[in-house]
């Protein structure tokens, strides 16, 4: 590589780039003091081909494949999209003016409709946003309340070191959306775009979170179910005798498999649900809160419902873990328990074939004293034979029964030698 004063320098890391570029990611909107804006958040949702053809419909080059956020003014709106891990996000913001009809007219209406229908995934947060002037008369907190939250409870705070105030009651209104409403007193426009974008992300992250209280709900009846059958499976343990063990070791093994899918099946989402939960928590401290009487501080509100549900969570993760390796201890338990009884198994049945071994070699000695027998009394006869013939044909002066007798301890002494030496051959 060659730097911009002409010095020679050696190549890029592949991943300088990415990296450096990656603290410039999803960057905030520079908003003026008078903005409309909805928001979107659709989960399982990563396809870029809805913003490819939203792109296209106004004549806008869309982002490159592979992008993870983008944002373009499209005309009738300004579009601003992210792609994250589990989710996608747009938001859509118009120009507004004046105080009147607020929520009622919303940026959405900007957007084709026949667009939006076709969006894929499923719609985890759906915010309209209303950004305006701090007034000078002092807010009447109550009327805001009756006006645009359906009179329901609001949380707010004074934000950015009080240069605005923010207002939510978090509830998803008739229309399908919740609601938030900003009122600016100096911010920048940079500033602006950066408390949306928390405001916005608190919300987002916090219902991200909360998916996996379903999940621990659920697992807890389980994981009673999985404790129960380990208790008996441990209890029958201490009294069970050789002959049980395998049939012990079969349901350990079934049981440590129901628990290692019900481990790796919710594993990610108690994961997620720690890294949502303190996300939420850092921007919430980034928004730099200051109370108004009266209300609930947003910090206060979501540590209120979220901290309960993420113990719940918690909890459910640390039985699970916890019976995970219960279930593997008590198998390894029982597996030892089993491979000592298989080595007392192999014990006694080495110990069945050494006394075989050793009844062989008796039999094979009482054979060969037989053999040994057999093969002389043959080889005997035949000398007598011999004899009788030569003493016949006048060729032996001695008696034959002589001769045999005499044959008969040197046959047996060569015979004996030759089959010893003929069983060191083999065994050797």
């Amino acid at each position: 590589m060659i730097g911009r004063d002409g010095h020679g320098l050696p190549a890029d890391h592949a991943a300088r780039l990415p990296l450096n570029n990656e603290v410039h990611a999803r960057p905030p909107e520079a908003l003026p003091g008078r903005v409309r804006l909805t928001y979107l958040v659709l989960f399982g949702e990563l396809d870029m081909a809805p913003l490819t053809d939203l792109c296209e419909r106004f004549g806008v080059y869309p982002p490159a494949e592979g992008a993870n956020h983008f944002s373009a003014d499209l005309g009738p709106f300004r579009l601003k999209w992210e792609r994250h891990t589990e989710f996608t996000r747009y938001w859509f913001f118009v120009p507004a003016r004046g105080t009147a009809n607020l929520f009622g007219i919303t940026a959405l209406e900007a957007v084709p409709q026949d667009w939006l229908q076709k969006l894929a995934g499923e719609v985890l947060v759906a915010n309209h946003v209303e950004m305006l002037p701090l007034p000078r008369a002092k807010l009447d907190e109550e009327k805001l309340s009756k006006e645009h939250f359906a009179g329901h409870p609001m949380v707010g705070a004074e934000i950015a070191g009080g240069l605005g105030r923010a207002f939510a009651d978090f509830r998803i209104h008739a229309d399908g959306f919740g609601r938030m409403l900003i009122f600016d007193k100096a911010m920048s426009p940079r500033q602006r775009g950066r408390t949306v974008q928390r405001l916005l992300e608190i919300d987002t992250y916090r219902v991200l979170a909360l998916l996996t209280l379903p999940v621990a709900r659920q697992l807890m009846p389980v994981l009673s179910e999985f404790e129960a059958e380990l208790s008996k499976i441990t209890t029958t343990m201490s009294n069970a005798v050789e002959a049980d063990e395998p049939k012990l070791l079969d349901r350990l093994t079934l049981l440590h498999a129901d628990v290692v899918r019900e481990h790796t099946g919710s594993q990610f989402r108690f994961s997620a649900a720690r890294a949502y939960a303190d996300l939420v928590g850092l921007r919430i401290s980034e928004l730099r809160e200051e109370r108004i009487v009266g209300l609930q501080l947003f910090a206060e509100f979501t540590e209120r419902r979220l901290s309960p549900a993420m113990r719940t969570c918690e909890a459910a993760a640390g039985r699970l873990s916890i019976t995970s390796e219960r279930v593997a201890r008590a198998t390894q338990l029982l597996s030892t328990r089993v491979g000592i009884s298989r080595e007392r198994q192999n014990q006694a049945l080495l110990e069945s074939m050494n006394n075989r071994a050793r009844l062989q070699l008796r039999l094979q000695e009482t054979v060969e004293g037989l053999s040994i027998a057999a093969i002389t009394y043959y080889i005997v006869g035949l000398v007598g034979y011999t004899a009788k013939g030569a003493k016949a044909a006048g060729a032996l002066e001695a008696s034959p029964d002589l001769v045999t007798a005499l044959a008969i301890p040197v046959v047996l002494l060569v015979v004996a030698m030759g089959v010893r030496r003929v069983r060191k051959s083999i065994t050797d």
